[in-house]
């Protein structure tokens, strides 16, 4: 089992309190026994490179999960990243490669083509960069990219190939993860609706990422939750907006069941900061056993790996630890206090 967390979008902070920010979580979430980071990227953000590099710097095991766009980077340049932060720190990174991404993002990078055939390139470009990392001089000539006799300095230290993640639900998605032997991961469902279509389409490793509110009791998890995610009018409708742009598979599901479901709660699922515009992923709110037992339930489901949201605090971190079911619960993880400063925020 695996258990990762989310660095919070940068767009968010001050710029000379984000750093501050990232090695905070990164210490954090390494002390509490996580294995490692996702790092997001799109045309608003800071670099993920950068801000892994940072990660690095200030941990000793933790691996940056870097979200790599295609259109930001060659195959090359990617290997070379990884392969230089490798030679010089000794450490893995993880990558999670993205195919698409908000329309004008796309449009703005001149990327006209449809959702399947990015896919298409992604598993392109994955081929050319894996076998780059494994010291093959590479020659490929597909649709999107073509390099002849092309072979990778500094060479990735040995033990250091990264895990490869992709999110999504479409069935191009599936296809490409199967065919580069990747974890994939979504913003899922309520259990409930997950169990009408086992088994879940698509073979290996299967991820989702979610937030989570646990406390004591459901009331005090409740009250912190509803605090913390006010209802927003802008935000709801920048969510409809955002929902009317992408074309991702997976953000057209949890965003019409956000309008759907009363309060957009179905138990202690929750997805009223998605309707807010607040973050892309459910919550689950409740007491610690309420929080677990939904989460063996999508263990039970077949997923393997867990994608944390954004801790506002190292005691909201510790808190949400004390709600996984042993089998994602890390073995020896420090206790983390259960007082301190929240993160601190621009909007």
């Amino acid at each position: 089992m695996k258990l990762l967390t989310t660095a919070p979008p940068s767009v968010r902070f001050e710029p000379q309190s984000y750093l501050q920010t990232i090695r905070d979580l990164a210490r954090w979430n390494e002390a509490a026994g996580i294995e490692g980071m996702l790092i997001y990227t799109d045309n608003s953000l800071a670099d993920p490179w950068t801000v892994a590099q940072a990660v690095l710097d200030c941990t000793t095991t933790f691996v940056p999960l870097v979200a790599v766009q295609p259109l930001y980077l060659s195959p090359y340049a990617a290997a070379c990243k990884i392969a230089s932060l490798g030679f010089l720190y000794g450490r893995r990174i993880a990558l999670n490669l993205v195919a698409g991404g908000f329309r004008k993002d796309l449009e703005q990078l001149g990327d006209l083509l449809d959702h399947d055939p990015r896919y298409d390139r992604l598993v392109e470009y994955a081929t050319i960069l894996q076998a780059l990392l494994r010291g093959e001089t590479v020659t490929f000539a597909g649709t999107y990219y073509m390099v002849r006799n092309l072979k990778l300095q500094p060479a990735l230290p040995p033990g250091l190939m990264p895990e490869i993640y992709v999110s999504g639900a479409s069935e191009a998605c599936i296809a490409a993860a199967q065919r580069l032997g990747a974890v994939r991961f979504s913003y899922t469902k309520p259990p409930a609706e997950l169990r009408a279509l086992a088994p879940l389409p698509g073979a290996g490793d299967l991820g989702l990422r979610f937030g989570i509110i646990a406390r004591d009791t459901s009331e005090e998890a409740w009250q912190v939750a509803r605090a913390r995610f006010p209802a927003d009018r802008r935000g709801q409708m920048a969510h409809r907006m955002a929902r009317a742009t992408s074309d991702s598979i997976w953000h057209q599901e949890i965003a019409e069941l956000a309008e759907e479901l009363p309060d957009a709660r179905d138990g202690a699922y929750w997805l009223y900061p998605v309707r807010n515009y607040r973050t892309f992923c459910p919550y689950l709110v409740g007491s610690h056993a309420e929080v677990g037992a939904l989460i063996a339930e999508y263990a039970g489901l077949g997923f393997r790996c867990l994608i944390l949201d954004v801790p506002q605090s190292e005691a909201d971190l510790a808190q949400a630890m004390r709600a996984l079911p042993p089998s994602f619960a890390p073995a020896g993880a420090a206790s983390a206090p259960l007082a301190t400063a929240p993160l601190s925020q621009t909007a």
